[in-house]
């Protein structure tokens, strides 16, 4: 990365951040398989897999199915274990100097209010909770696609946690700002979205699904568009801060997903090809900035001109 005469810092829920660049829970596991390209206290922080009260095995395989512009995925939130991640993953994260975002989900609101409470005890940043599980007291139906599930889930979580609340927002949903509006009111601290929206491939030879679990969520730049168009209606519904992400693949994306709402930007799928691009996009906002006379990286934010 260059050294450029730019602010790059974010305030975002009232941690400093010293860039926007963030890379999105799943994509980069625990931090380690980065770890021999660059320093994770060169992003803005860290989201990890998402964790369980448990560990988790996950969905047989497949699970990842190709798509244009992007993958299907259908992991099913394997992982070690939200103990494991506490004594093993989070002392080397902190040790490395990165800002962590500790990614949770659950069965049960339950879970999720078990898990927060243990991490409010150690050193992570934020608390992202993934409202996209289906929770099983209500047939399978995911939390973040009822409003007052919405509400409910946040509530509960924010009694256990005395780290700032990250909600993560569903796409699959018919009215986005409903959700936020929820997320809001329950006491969320910020909001993330997109999650990944809904998918599903289909093998002509055998007429089985490619997944084994039949659907998966699609990530990539395909879901860039409805990424960007959820964001601008989330920043004119709420004034939580919003990380965004969904198919960031350039800075020139991250910059536009800036400029429709987003405080900051998650950058996920697009990792797996280029492990550099997080730091090239950190780059690219940086020149932006210089070469647009912008000196804080916040004053690019939400300055979309409608028609």
């Amino acid at each position: 990365m260059e050294m450029r005469n730019v602010d790059l810092s974010v305030n975002f829920a009232g941690v400093t951040l010293k860039n926007p660049v963030v890379t999105v829970s799943g994509t980069c596991g625990f931090g380690e398989e980065y770890s021999p390209y660059y320093e994770a206290k060169q992003l803005g922080a860290i989201a990890v897999k998402g964790m369980t009260l448990a560990p988790r095995l996950g969905n047989p395989p497949p699970r990842i199915a190709e798509t244009p512009s992007g993958i299907l995925n259908s992991i099913g939130l394997q992982n070690p274990g939200v103990d494991v991640f506490i004594d093993e993953d989070l002392p080397r994260l902190k040790k490395e100097g990165a800002t962590v975002i500790a990614n949770i989900s659950g069965s049960t609101i339950s879970d999720y209010c078990k898990v927060a409470e243990k991490l409010s005890e150690t050193d992570v940043d934020f608390i992202e909770m993934n409202i996209s599980c289906p929770n099983v007291k209500e047939g399978g139906v995911a939390f973040g696609t009822n409003k007052d599930t919405v509400f409910e889930i946040t509530s509960e979580v924010k009694k256990y946690s005395k780290k700032p609340i990250i909600v993560k927002l569903s796409p699959n949903v018919t009215d986005i700002t409903e959700m936020a509006r929820a997320a809001e009111a329950g006491g969320a601290n910020a909001l993330a979205l997109i999650n990944t929206l809904l998918g599903m491939r289909i093998d002509i030879k055998t007429k089985r699904p490619i997944l084994h679990n039949n659907v998966g969520g699609l990530s990539g730049p395909a879901v860039f568009p409805v990424a960007v168009r959820m964001i601008w209606q989330v920043r004119n519904a709420v004034s939580l801060p919003i990380l965004g992400m969904g198919g960031v693949a350039s800075a020139n994306d991250a910059i536009e997903m800036l400029i429709a709402g987003a405080d900051a930007i998650g950058v996920g799928t697009a990792m797996f090809p280029n492990p550099y691009l997080p730091l090239e996009i950190i780059d690219g906002i940086a020149e932006y900035m210089e070469k647009n006379g912008i000196k804080n990286v916040a004053d690019i934010s939400a300055t979309v001109e409608p028609w």
